[in-house]
């Protein structure tokens, strides 16, 4: 087997001491050579492929430099999106991002922190499920540091990157109402998550706002769990019962792709028979006939404030909790306009 290349074979190409090769390839201590020293060690090291020995450099720091990711779905665009940013960002700052998903299920997302916990990573960047305050609490009192991406609890003072999504749900349907719609229904997921129940707020307000009566059959709830059925008996129940809808806000973009699918089959033309607009984009919408209206998160901004208030945490775990809060953009196009 080949041997890997060392400090010392960098350091005999270019002609210095290991000392000033370790110098030059240890963060933030170029200084201490010349600025043509530095670029020789760093151009031998890239030619002879030198890999730093993680688990010395590991035992020397005190940290692992990974970090887990733990989303609802990393099929979800949305959050392949911001788990790619992460990924990213973290790279930029030498560290390795270690991705699960806990299909909203709590009991799945404690399985994750114990078993990423076991491989010894230094923080978490997590989009919390439905009853896993607990395990929140949890990272809490065991010190571990940790940001909530996307959503968080109100009730537990910790990091947190979001966005406005009561804003973004009252903008959104107030552009329905705008264009003409008076009828409007709903569907979202049946969960009591804070950002869920914060857009099926914007949603319940801004019709109150405007003094239009929202009828019981408007408000759709679907389970995680059976997202096919319940979007097409949300859809069945809002375009036939009495008083039927003209126009559907989808509060995801996984909803709302289970939704046009099903218009599809019922011959339902979007932004002419009922108008639709979607919270989240997707890479389906990009083929879709009908332009849709969308509220577009910044990931960007989610995933780099996540990872640099992360890193802060772990570089100094008395740094205080940190809350931002962005705001979104809504992408009009066709489809929120019946008239």
């Amino acid at each position: 087997m080949k041997r890997k290349p060392s400090l010392k074979d960098i350091a005999e190409k270019v002609g210095v001491s290991t000392a000033t090769v370790s110098y030059v390839l240890s963060k933030g201590k170029e200084s201490k050579v010349s600025a043509e020293v530095s670029k020789k060690v760093k151009a031998a090291a890239k030619e002879l492929n030198y890999q730093p020995n993680q688990i010395a450099k590991s035992l020397k720091s005190g940290k692992t430099f990974t970090i887990g990711l733990i989303v609802a779905d990393i099929s979800n665009p949305f959050f392949a999106n911001i788990a790619r940013i992460i990924e990213d960002e973290a790279a930029k700052l030498n560290y390795t991002v270690i991705f699960g998903s806990s299909d909203e299920k709590a009991e799945k997302s404690w399985d994750l922190i114990q078993f990423l916990s076991n491989r010894q990573v230094d923080g978490f960047i997590i989009a919390p499920t439905e009853n896993s305050e607990d395990q929140i609490k949890y990272l809490k009192e065991q010190n571990i540091p940790f940001v909530l991406i996307d959503r968080f609890f109100p009730t537990i003072n910790s990091n947190s990157v979001t966005v406005n999504n009561f804003e973004a749900a009252y903008g959104a349907v107030r552009r329905l109402i705008e264009k003409g719609s008076e009828k409007i229904g709903i569907i979202a997921y049946s969960n009591s998550l804070y950002h869920m129940r914060e857009r099926v707020r914007g949603y319940d307000t801004v019709m109150k706002d405007h003094k239009l009566k929202v009828s019981n059959n408007w408000l759709h709830e679907i389970e995680f769990s059976d997202i096919k059925n319940g979007v097409h008996n949300a859809i069945d129940i809002l375009l036939h019962e009495k008083p039927n809808v003209e126009a559907i806000f989808f509060a995801t973009n996984t909803l709302a792709v289970y939704g046009l699918k099903y218009l599809d089959r019922l011959s339902v033309e979007v932004g002419k028979d009922l108008a639709v607009v979607s919270f989240d984009e997707g890479e389906a919408f990009d083929f879709y006939y009908c332009p849709l209206t969308i509220v577009k998160q910044p990931l960007g901004a989610l995933a780099e404030n996540a990872v640099e208030i992360l890193i802060h945490k772990i570089n100094d775990l008395d740094t205080k909790e940190k809350k931002v809060c962005l705001d979104t953009e809504l992408i009009i196009r066709e489809s929120c306009g019946r008239k």
